[in-house]
């Protein structure tokens, strides 16, 4: 079942000229960061059944059995979304070598990585992981996961960013491994065979238990203070990044600087009873325990097919631009997660949960107010969070650095690791100078007229070389860029 939704393939890197293929071996480098320069289209995540030519400063693309000799420079990965090249490439882009994960063979020991639980509430015990505890003079980093994940899925940053800072990733309560370690509901002598939550009457702790980003960002709030004891910087990917946002507009104290990770642009459906009393009024349930017995017969219905391990798969598959990415150990987290008997109800809770006090734009705006430090990390072949999103944020908040990776899809975090942690790296060592360290990419490079600098970053991976491509824009970034960025891939499809 796995081979659905990963494979393994030795990426190789080919430098193609007149005469055809001229070298088939790795470009390694030996120094963790170098730049090359190519006067010619750098094409990367490419199929391997798949070619580009340019043609009068436009790619096209054919299906060829051999390479031509009209390719300048050719990327080859296994597996990869080849949608994601069909708009116009530079013919001058620079290319910068960063360094890769610690588990590569490269002399860099991996951060140890420590599980851990915190009782917040009687019943409610918090899980967490931590890494590079011993760098008490380092800037702390919390790390809030995405909607149906935990902590496991910042494995990578936690390895990584672990060596130089502490980092700490978090479990939301009602994920991960947060899950009530008792039942929240009294069970009936006909109970619902064992599944917790589907009970006749709450229990005494769970009576006002739901689910919700304002329970979340209590949790957020008390784990601050209590466990990491001093402002930190927050790394959000969707649900986690529009609770980043949401948290620090409430507590801009103990936040340091926000990174977006394509945050999800809203929450929740069910309206707010301090924002809209009348219309919360015609919700007749909102997330509490126990679920009422029409809304059990519907969530067993929809939790049998989201649970079902193929379902699993086929989301893995959908989120990730480059299925090259190994996803087993997320995939099995996930399946392990389901399997819990408080998994269901949870589920059921969080859907059904009422939206926060602030919208995302909302707490944004408190942020700015606050003058709370943002960077925007968006992969550009998310089918959920599309990158207009992230550019509508940058529009509000047109200081924050915004860098688009390609490709790379909902979760840029766990799918190009070793290019997300050196932006992060780059941002905070930005903020914490004041702007003495330049921004990641602006070391040598201006912005262009659009308020723009793009580069390819390339790293090692698994015994090759791998390269994506990052779009940055900075503060010349404006409503009109916005509007020409929208159109550009319309224009270049109509054009081609």
């Amino acid at each position: 079942m796995m081979e659905i939704i990963h494979c393994h393939g030795a990426h190789q890197n080919y430098v193609i000229n007149s005469c055809g293929v001229s070298s088939s071996k790795p470009l390694r480098s030996k120094l963790p960061i170098k730049r090359e320069r190519f006067f010619c289209p750098v094409i990367t995540g490419l199929a391997s059944s798949q070619k580009f030519y340019p043609n009068h400063g436009k790619l096209k693309r054919r299906s060829l059995s051999k390479p031509s000799s009209a390719v300048c420079a050719l990327e080859r990965y296994e597996n990869v979304n080849s949608g994601v090249l069909d708009e116009t490439y530079e013919s001058y882009v620079p290319r910068v070598s960063i360094p890769s994960l610690p588990e590569e063979n490269n002399g860099n020991n991996a951060a140890r990585i420590t599980s851990c639980f915190w009782e917040w509430r009687p019943k409610l015990k918090v899980h967490y992981e931590i890494s590079g505890s011993c760098n008490e003079d380092s800037p702390p980093i919390l790390l809030l996961p995405g909607f149906g994940v935990g902590s496991f899925h910042y494995k990578k940053q936690l390895k990584d960013l672990g060596r130089d800072h502490r980092v700490w990733a978090l479990d939301f309560l009602g994920q991960g491994l947060s899950l009530p370690y008792e039942d929240p509901t009294l069970q009936s002598k006909d109970g619902q065979n064992g599944i917790w939550g589907f009970g006749d009457e709450s229990e005494t702790w769970a009576e006002e238990l739901v689910y919700s980003t304002d329970l979340w960002k209590d949790q957020i709030h008390y784990f601050v203070e209590e466990v990491i004891k001093e402002p930190v910087y927050l790394v959000g990917n969707s649900l986690g990044g529009f609770m980043a946002l949401y948290f620090a507009a409430f507590y801009p104290h103990l936040v340091k600087g926000i990174t977006l990770l394509n945050a999800t642009p809203f929450w929740a459906f069910v309206p707010n009873s301090i924002r809209s009393p009348a219309l919360s009024r015609l919700f007749p349930w909102a997330g509490t325990f126990p679920l009422p017995s029409t809304v059990r017969k519907l969530v067993a219905i929809l939790w049998q097919k989201i649970s079902d391990p193929r379902s699993i798969a086929d989301i893995l598959k959908q989120v990730y631009a480059d299925h090259s990415t190994n996803v087993d150990d997320v995939f099995s987290r996930i399946v392990e997660t389901t399997q819990h008997p408080a998994a269901a109800a949870s589920f059921a809770s969080i859907m059904f949960a009422p939206r926060g006090e602030l919208s995302l734009n909302e707490a944004l705006s408190k942020c700015q107010m606050n003058n709370i430090p943002i960077c925007l990390v968006y992969g550009k072949e998310d089918p959920w969070v599309l990158p207009f999103f992230g550019l509508q944020i940058k529009r509000q908040a047109r200081g924050a650095p915004y860098y688009q990776i390609s490709p790379a899809g909902h979760c840029p975090h766990d799918e190009v690791p070793e290019v997300v942690n050196f932006l992060v790296r780059g941002w905070i060592k930005n903020v914490e100078t004041g702007g003495s360290a330049a921004l990641p990419l602006l070391d040598d490079e201006p912005e262009n007229t659009l308020g723009e600098v793009i580069k390819d970053l390339e790293f090692s991976r698994n015994g090759g070389r791998k390269s994506v491509r990052v779009q940055f824009h900075g503060s010349k970034f404006s409503a009109w860029n916005l509007v020409q960025l929208s159109l550009k891939p319309l224009i270049n499809k109509m054009a081609g």
